[in-house]
């Protein structure tokens, strides 16, 4: 009979330890789809008074984009949050050690918590299950593409770190009805976000801070959670296409110090130059956005740059000016000689003309005098002589004259040694101005 009993007890043991169970059966005993109205339309509390606390947790998986000229931050997020239903309890014991399943999000009250910066519609896909736990508690993890707002400043771009908040709060209840709590501290979440993330666009991630605020608006007090992202901005391609273009464009500037001032060539590789920082100019106007409150060092840089090398040009325009009027006093002087030279060429011979007239007139006259002109012959051929070295030592003399006067034309005039003084002064001038200019600028660019 004992035997009997003994076999009845370990066949009914081995029944209820094979028997299987289904979270339907869960589902069943919690009543969930009967009594979907009780469970979805309030706050699962049993007095109203208690408030329902929703523990949140948020990660930072992607910078998907950063839009300066909207001042938008586009973060791809992970948001888990977890609360307690009042209604819902089971022994997992009695449900063969059933601790959770999911259920779908419809049919159970969820807290309305929003991000207060996100500006369109979440477009990442959401999770349409909630996780019951058999203690109450219910949690849901949803990944979220946030289009959200963020104050962008700019003043050392592209060597600037901004920080975007993403503020969680309830849409419609206070802190008397939902109290909102982080589960993780600033360092856990930044390890985690670390950990997670896998896309930062163009910006190195550095950290994420949470802190608790109490706002009181309209008579009544909510707590929101705030979550900061931090980051720096790569700046290296920056650099390479915009930064040294317009430095090398100043050394081209300064190099064009050696082109020479009398012609035009000058003038127009400076215009040149000046129109291609213009056009870096025009692109970086599309970059930032227009509404920053504090001129961006990247302005000041490319117009400075763009001041030093109008007043470069400005002072080629005015060296060039100076030595057109040297040249134009050059040239009235050499007009003034030739009318002098053929004004004198006309006497010389007209004076030769009268001379040749006088000798054929003393032939004329003088042809019965024949002896008595070779008797004179003899006494002249000895002063003939003195007379010739006379007229050597006068053409030596006027080629004298003449050496002279090609000298003092080759000699350069007043305000062509101006311009050389001028532009020996501006250069170091523009050197030093440069020079200073670029020293404070990537000092205050590289301080923190």
């Amino acid at each position: 009979m004992l035997a009997g009993f003994l076999f009845l007890l370990l066949l009914t043991d081995g029944v209820s330890s094979e028997r299987n169970c289904s979270y339907q059966d869960v589902v069943d005993y919690l009543n969930l789809t009967n009594n979907k109205d009780l469970f979805s339309l309030t706050r699962p509390v049993k007095n109203y008074k208690q408030p329902t606390e929703v523990e949140l947790v948020v990660a930072l998986y992607g910078i998907l984009d950063v839009r300066e000229k909207d001042q938008k931050l586009v973060p791809y997020v992970w948001i888990d949050m977890w609360w307690k239903n009042e209604f819902i309890a089971w022994d997992p014991e009695e449900f063969c050690g059933i601790q959770s399943f999911s259920f779908p999000a419809e049919f159970l009250w969820k807290p309305d918590i929003t991000i207060h910066e996100m500006t369109e519609k979440d477009m990442g896909p959401r999770s349409p299950y909630l996780t019951v736990h058999s203690d109450g508690y219910i949690g849901t993890a949803d990944d979220k593409v946030l289009i959200s707002t963020c104050r962008m400043r700019i003043f050392k771009f592209p060597f600037d770190i901004q920080s975007c908040n993403l503020t969680f709060k309830s849409v419609s209840h206070t802190d008397d009805e939902i109290h909102l709590l982080q589960l993780l501290n600033s360092e856990r979440t930044t390890m985690m976000s670390d950990h997670l993330i896998q896309t930062q666009y163009e910006w190195l991630f550095i950290n994420m801070t949470v802190d608790n605020r109490t706002v009181n608006q309209f008579n009544y007090t909510q707590t929101q959670i705030v979550y900061t992202i931090t980051m720096r901005r790569r700046s290296a391609l920056y650099i390479v296409n915009f930064l040294l273009p317009v430095m090398f464009f100043l050394i081209l500037d300064l190099a064009s110090f050696l082109i020479s001032d009398s012609g035009g060539e000058k003038v127009g590789f400076k215009i040149t130059v000046l129109l291609a920082v213009t056009v870096l100019q025009l692109i970086l106007n599309e970059i930032l956005p227009a509404t920053s409150d504090r001129i961006p060092l990247i302005s000041i840089y490319c117009l400075g740059i763009f001041s030093l090398m109008m007043l470069s040009l400005l002072e080629t325009i005015v060296v060039i000016h100076l030595l057109n009027k040297d040249a134009v006093s050059r040239n009235n002087e050499a007009d003034q000689d030739k009318s002098l030279s053929e004004v004198c060429g006309d006497r010389q011979s007209k004076l030769c003309f009268h001379n040749c007239f006088r000798d054929a007139k003393k032939l004329t006259h003088s042809a019965s005098a024949v002896p008595e002109l070779l008797t004179k012959a003899k006494e002249e051929s000895n002063s003939q002589l003195s007379v010739e070295s006379g007229e050597l030592m006068v053409a030596l003399k006027t080629l004298a004259v003449v050496l002279n006067n090609r000298k003092e034309e080759q000699k350069p005039g007043y305000w062509t040694r101006m311009t050389k003084r001028i532009n020996k002064v501006f250069f170091i001038c523009y050197v030093i101005a440069d020079t200073l200019f670029l020293i404070v600028l990537f000092s205050i660019w590289t301080s923190e």
